[in-house]
């Protein structure tokens, strides 16, 4: 477990000097049965540190302190919403504090560059608990009017929390992903047990340090490390009111399946496969940086990344030449580098995954126009940007969301053929248009069955704003004002004055 990295800090080589426990009911714990596991560096494919293993034993210990958490008389049901607020505002500012920290441990676990990290993952995070901080004072109810002869009546409503949240992450954004599950459900006064990827747990780990450190109660949020028996044992919880997703469709399916035993809530935002729509009166330009955007970022690692390009016929060899140059010009290689511009992906088994659907692409007679069906280096998990040509609708590098830097393109004719393609999918997380025709785009971004639609853009995103998906690719939505719909419970008062 070597860290011979010079640029990393003294904080995270003393946060990787001894292994990682779970945290519950305000303390940092050792699993019951003792288990660990090696989280590891997917650039150098070393171990960073062993992490303790959550049993449904442990999963039973968090719902109880969660569960006490939340009753009433308990410290955290008993802050107001003002100081609720101050303690969210509080939590952004440690975490712009550790800022650099947060993104070396992220790029060590996950993979992706340190400034990437940084500028991106970690700053949105300490945003999310700015903005939701906001929140905490405006969880309002209305008055109603009834209309009852001879009587009067006062009905009104109140948003009140679930309870115990189950907060289930991938490790695409692991930092970010945790916040996005933990920020709404203690904003709206719930407790949570959040669960981060076996993959990449140390920047979740090191935010309930920083919970701790802001003076979040004891037991408020919970975070239990560990494989799919340990997110299956929060998901069967009959002591947990609800559970937050997001992942692959194929888990979403099984939570959703589980989550009947006590019919809590669950909200799901799943997997995606994004059509990327060019016609030929697109800024030709935009377009193509758009599509390199779209299809390569965070390493192709995203769920709405634009990996289905359609490009109208006029222009088709235009801007498939422009995102074969720009994605050969990418630079692969460790996050730390500051000449890499794009890192490993996340494990051995996704660089697997992703090198299989090329080769498969390859064999049914697809064309590489930039990227290589092989590994790129002799250690870590480096894939190079691919964009593949000569496909069809029915081959798997076209249907299956691959999660990696894997771009199709197709040449399409007219406004009904592409539309009809691009919602040819169990998916509808996202999808973008490029036409300066302003008709064009409003009139196609509407017909496409999708969360989130940009028009000639791509990424661009705010806290403020909703997402989630149509189809198979979820239910509710997260962030903004929407987001926290899901961790509240509408509760209809009715009283008679007499």
């Amino acid at each position: 477990m070597s860290h011979e990295n010079s640029t990393l800090l003294p904080a995270v080589r003393s946060f990787l000097s001894a292994p990682k426990q779970l945290l519950i009911g305000g303390e940092w714990v050792d699993a019951k049965d003792g288990r660990t596991f090696d989280t590891v560096n997917p650039s150098t494919e070393e171990v960073l540190v062993q992490v303790a293993h959550a049993s449904a034993v442990d999963v039973d210990r968090a719902v109880v302190a969660a569960r006490t958490a939340f009753e009433a008389g308990s410290p955290w049901s008993k802050m107001t919403p003002r100081n609720r607020s101050h303690l969210l505002w509080r939590i952004g500012d440690l975490i712009d504090a550790h800022a650099e920290e947060f993104a070396q441990l992220e790029a060590l676990d996950n993979g992706k560059r340190v400034e990437a990290a940084r500028d991106g993952d970690v700053a949105i995070s300490a945003e999310l608990f700015r903005y939701f901080a906001g929140w905490a004072t405006k969880m309002e109810g209305t008055s109603i009017p009834m209309s009852v002869p001879g009587r009067e009546f006062h009905a009104y409503t109140r948003r009140e929390p679930v309870g115990v949240v189950a907060g289930i992450v991938p490790w695409n954004f692991p930092l970010l992903m945790a916040c996005f599950k933990i920020v709404p459900a203690i904003t709206a006064g719930n407790t949570v047990i959040l669960k981060p990827a076996e993959q990449t747990p140390l920047t979740a780990l090191r935010l309930g340090e920083l919970l701790l450190e802001a003076g979040v109660p004891a037991g408020v949020v919970n975070i239990l490390p560990g494989f799919g028996d340990t997110g299956a044992a929060l998901v069967d919880h009959h002591g947990v009111d609800k559970v937050a997703f997001t992942g692959s469709t194929e888990v979403g399916k099984k939570i959703a399946a589980a989550a009947s035993g006590n019919l809590k809530k669950v909200s799901l935002e799943l997997g995606g496969k994004a059509p990327n729509i060019i016609f030929n009166d697109a800024d030709i330009e935009a377009a193509i940086a758009g599509a390199v955007l779209g299809g390569y970022f965070n390493e192709g690692q995203c769920c709405v990344n634009g990996s289905r390009l359609y490009v109208q016929r006029g222009v088709f060899d235009q801007v498939v030449e422009g995102v074969a140059a720009a994605a050969r010009a990418i630079k692969v290689g460790d996050g730390f580098d500051p000449a890499s511009h794009m890192g490993p992906l996340v494990s051995k088994e996704q660089h697997e995954k992703v090198l299989g659907y090329i080769r498969g692409a390859v064999a049914e007679g697809a064309v590489l126009n930039a990227g290589s069906a092989d590994a790129v280096g002799d250690r870590g998990f480096f894939v190079a940007p691919t964009l593949i040509t000569s496909v069809n609708e029915q081959m798997a590098v076209q249907t299956d969301e691959i999660f990696g830097p894997v771009v199709t393109a197709i040449p399409f004719d007219t406004e009904d053929e592409v539309v009809a393609a691009a919602n040819n999918t169990v998916y509808g997380l996202a999808a973008g248009v490029w036409s300066q025709n302003i008709g064009t785009a409003h009139r196609v971004g509407a017909r496409l069955r999708a969360g989130t639609v940009w028009l000639n853009t791509w990424h661009a995103d705010d806290v403020t704003l909703p997402r989630g998906g149509f189809k198979q690719s979820g239910w509710g939505r997260e962030l903004g004002s929407f987001g926290l719909d899901d961790y509240t419970e509408l509760k209809t008062v009715i009283a008679e004055l007499r």
